[in-house]
């Protein structure tokens, strides 16, 4: 009787052994020239999307070069035609959860407002695996070739979108000389070494962003384990998450992984692979975990930067609170804002308060002169139009020179 076939993590775990042994793991793999990684992330080629957890390991493992993959059906409907004999890569998804309909204490369907079936999703008692056969590109004929996007056409530039991905975070980041990387639980902060120490730009990046990996696990963001003593497998099991997830965010951000400062983990690497196979799915999908944490961070701080750009572009247009404007010899403060567009506002040069409505003539002069390139003031004249107060709030409309 034929032998059954092998679990997909059980032939991601035998290959990875073997590519750790020889020093060809993905994330052991060298830099080219120009300091970005000698392959990119598998993807479907149909839809664009990449493959996710342990697929991704699998199809990189699978010895081939073009990125792309798709089923025989997709290859069929795109009029390309896969070539007779090639052998396919197996990929799996499992589904965890699944919608089903509501229904009430009495086995009632539920509907809403508009009697449309309300649904509610559920978490399954047993994963549903489901596998795939993929053909990558260089088994599929008639397909377009293969383009690499130049790195100046992404819209960003590597390096400054890995530093403001690190500045989104928020992590408490310590550069000290020497060469220790280490994220510390205790503390909830990393230590790294000075930029200037690395010889590549982008190794610095990559090493911040394996830390930045390990800060994600504190029982605040993600929740792993982290107390664990160096040299033991748990520390290992820790860094192979770490490992694969920088290998991810490399990739997204174009700027490379370097493999050289985590070779120590080798041995216990292999060592938990071989005892415990599914411990690469489990390092995977916590890698995807950690990925994701990361670039949710960064799309909600360039949401909020994009509301900050928002609201001072629509306060340019009005008056708002705060706001100082030289008009007519003297200074208008707006000290608050009050119902219906009113402003309770103060001449800084006498401290008359009045009531400002933005159908009266001044807030029309004061706009204007709020919008006017900021006008020059300095202390001495400042003084001059009142010598009786001897601080003035300024803000970004006007500067002050001695």
């Amino acid at each position: 009787m034929a032998d059954e076939k092998k679990a997909l993590h059980v032939e991601v775990a035998e290959k990875l052994i073997e590519a750790l042994k020889a020093g060809t793991a993905p994330w052991q793999k060298p830099w080219n020239s120009k300091g970005l990684p000698a392959f990119q992330l598998p993807y479907n080629a149909v839809t664009g999307n990449r493959y996710q957890g342990i697929n991704t390991l699998s199809l990189i493992m699978s010895g081939r070069n073009d990125p792309r993959w798709m089923t025989y059906k997709q290859a069929d409907d795109n009029g390309w035609q896969v070539s007779k004999g090639s052998k396919s890569t197996p990929i799996q998804f499992i589904k965890l959860f699944e919608q089903r309909t509501k229904r009430d204490e009495n086995g009632k369907v539920v509907k809403d407002d508009k009697g449309d079936t309300v649904k509610i999703t559920v978490k399954l008692n047993r994963p549903i695996i489901t596998s795939f056969a993929v053909f990558n590109a260089e088994q599929v004929n008639g397909i377009p070739e293969l383009i690499i996007p130049d790195i100046s056409s992404l819209g960003w530039e590597p390096l400054e979108r890995a530093e403001q991905l690190i500045k989104s975070s928020g992590a408490d980041i310590q550069h000290v000389p020497g060469n220790r990387a280490f994220y510390s639980p205790f503390k909830d902060n990393i230590t790294l070494p000075l930029k200037q120490q690395f010889d590549e730009p982008g190794k610095y990046y990559a090493t911040a962003l394996h830390e930045l990996g390990h800060w994600t696990g504190h029982e605040s963001r993600l929740d792993r384990s982290l107390l664990n003593k160096f040299g033991t497998k748990d520390y290992a099991r820790e860094e192979l998450r770490a490992e694969i997830a920088s290998l991810l965010i490399g990739d997204e951000l174009r700027i490379g992984h370097d493999p050289s400062q985590h070779t120590a983990y080798v041995d216990s690497w292999i060592s938990i692979l071989t005892d415990h196979p599914f411990e690469i799915h489990s390092a995977a999908a916590d890698a995807e975990k950690i990925y994701t944490y990361l670039l949710d961070l960064e799309r909600k701080r360039n949401m909020e930067l994009t509301a900050f750009a928002d609201d001072k572009k629509v306060s340019s247009h009005l008056l708002t609170e705060n706001d100082h404007i030289s008009y007519n010899g003297t200074i208008f403060k707006v000290n608050e804002n009050l119902k219906n567009g009113r402003l309770k506002m103060e001449d800084l040069g006498s401290g008359q308060q009045f009531i400002l409505s933005r159908e009266d003539l001044l807030y029309k002069n004061l706009l204007e002169a709020k919008q006017q390139k900021p006008e020059v003031l300095t202390i001495e004249s400042l003084n001059t139009m009142n010598s009786q107060f001897s601080e003035i709030e300024v803000n970004n409309n006007y500067q002050l020179k001695r």
